[in-house]
């Protein structure tokens, strides 16, 4: 059987693909009968180096594999992550080998979504999924027709992060209960000294819409519904955006390029920036990494809840890693897979690892998580914090043209941000520039 060439090129483009059905049935390098037992060596692309270096640990831990059929190695190649879906196609339409496991970023995963190229490329994992039901959290973004195509590495459960020092000396209560109360707190602090107790984004269409997004799933909205349908002018949308452009207009929430880079550097360090709501891997990435010294001094608490309603967590980025299909070691791939992501040891493996925090929502409550404690977070049993949050977890749905949704919304976003246009004007304006884009 011939592939449709042009087809799976355009998918790998973004533009829109026919006849990718053809790739289920075609023949690749690594094709052939399953092998069911024995050494396995697996390929591996993924852009984080501990992801890397988990696999690989993990391919050689006897409590993960010992008693599988399979004996394991894995080896990796990186790349970074807006390349992997575009490589795993070219590398399917050009015949050449394709790696046994691939991390999917869940801001690029969308790219999967289109013209069948999840179910043509990788591995239906519904039949390992389904037998978890709810215990199994964040599988809804990589969900396509119903269908379950990776899983997540780590929830990113987002939390408030706070300076306990500094909210003692302003006076600002820990156990603030609504969103609503807190900027209003935030507002006084701004106007007496110049300090922010969140932030926004002004960067990119991609910072400011994540950021827009992860304050949005907190309240109970979304971009997408479950069918992929268009949600942005809900009435929980258009709060939150009111909500957010009224604390960066009375200074409580500070507007800042890049959560990571040197700018929010320099507002932590300058403690002008004393909160942020952020997942829970900021806590390495923009916290210990920038502010080494004030160790001991942030704490972290769930999201007070918005006064009309949503939860107290919210959910920002990921990675999660699927299985090409009809390989040779496509089936001990799953099984690796299944072991290291969908089992208590494995989950336990990963958190030690790499702080990756548990998919498998009963875990939250157990001892081997709710013992921990966390030292540049005061020894706070941070577990606590966490597993309240994700029996919140918010859910949430992706749909193929997310990029061209979050460059529609990026620009009118930051005008309501900044006071130049209401914001249901503004989200208005994004799905007019969005739908003039994408075909009904």
């Amino acid at each position: 059987m011939t592939l449709n060439r042009r087809g799976l090129l355009a998918g790998a483009t973004g533009i829109g693909a026919a006849g990718l059905g053809a790739l289920a049935a075609c023949s690749s390098p690594t094709a052939g009968e399953p092998l069911r037992s024995g050494r396995a060596d697996l390929t591996l692309w993924t852009h984080d180096p501990g992801y890397a270096t988990f696999f690989t640990d993990a391919a050689a831990d006897a409590g993960l594999v010992g008693d599988s059929a399979w004996t394991y190695s894995v080896a990796v190649t990186s790349v970074a992550p807006p390349d992997i879906i575009s490589r795993l196609i070219n590398q399917a339409v050009a015949q050449r080998p394709l790696p046994n496991m691939a991390g999917l970023e869940l801001g690029q995963f969308p790219r999967m979504m289109r013209d069948g190229i999840a179910e043509n490329l990788l591995a239906d994992l519904t039949p390992l999924t389904d037998a978890l039901g709810d215990g199994l959290l964040k599988t809804q973004p990589y969900t396509v027709d119903g269908k379950v195509y990776a899983l997540e590495s780590d929830n990113s459960v987002s939390v408030l992060f706070y300076r306990a020092d500094e909210f003692e000396r302003l006076g600002i209560p820990a156990d603030v209960a609504t969103w609503e109360e807190l900027l209003d707190i935030g507002a006084q602090v701004a106007a007496d000294t110049g300090q922010a107790i969140g932030m926004v984004s002004n960067g990119g269409n991609t910072e400011i819409v994540q950021g827009y997004m992860q304050a949005l799933f907190q309240r109970g909205g979304g971009l997408y519904d479950a069918d992929g349908d268009l949600i942005v002018l809900s009435e929980e949308n258009i709060e939150v955006l009111e909500l957010m452009a009224r604390g960066v207009s009375t200074g409580a929430l500070l507007p800042l390029a890049d959560p990571y880079g040197s700018a929010t550097a320099a507002a932590l360090k300058e403690s002008r920036l004393i909160a942020t709501v952020m997942p829970n891997w900021y806590k390495v990435y923009g916290l210990e990494a920038n502010v080494p010294d004030q160790a001991g001094l942030w704490r972290a608490r769930t999201i007070p809840r918005y006064a009309n309603g949503g939860g107290i967590a919210s959910t920002l980025g990921g990675t999660a890693f699927g299985v090409v299909k009809d390989q040779v070691l496509t089936d001990a791939a799953l099984d690796f897979l299944q072991r290291c992501y969908l089992t208590p040891e494995g989950q336990l493996a990963r958190y030690a690892a790499g702080a990756y925090l548990p998919t498998l929502a009963d875990l939250y409550d157990t001892p081997d998580f709710q013992n921990l404690t966390d030292p540049y977070l005061g020894d706070q049993r941070i577990f606590e914090v966490y597993g309240a949050a994700a029996a919140e977890l918010p859910v949430f749905y992706q749909a193929a043209d997310l990029a061209v949704l979050r460059d529609s919304l990026g620009g009118p976003i930051l005008r309501a941000l900044n006071g130049q246009t209401g914001a249901e004007d503004a989200l208005r304006e994004g799905v007019d520039a969005y739908e003039r884009q994408v075909s009904p």
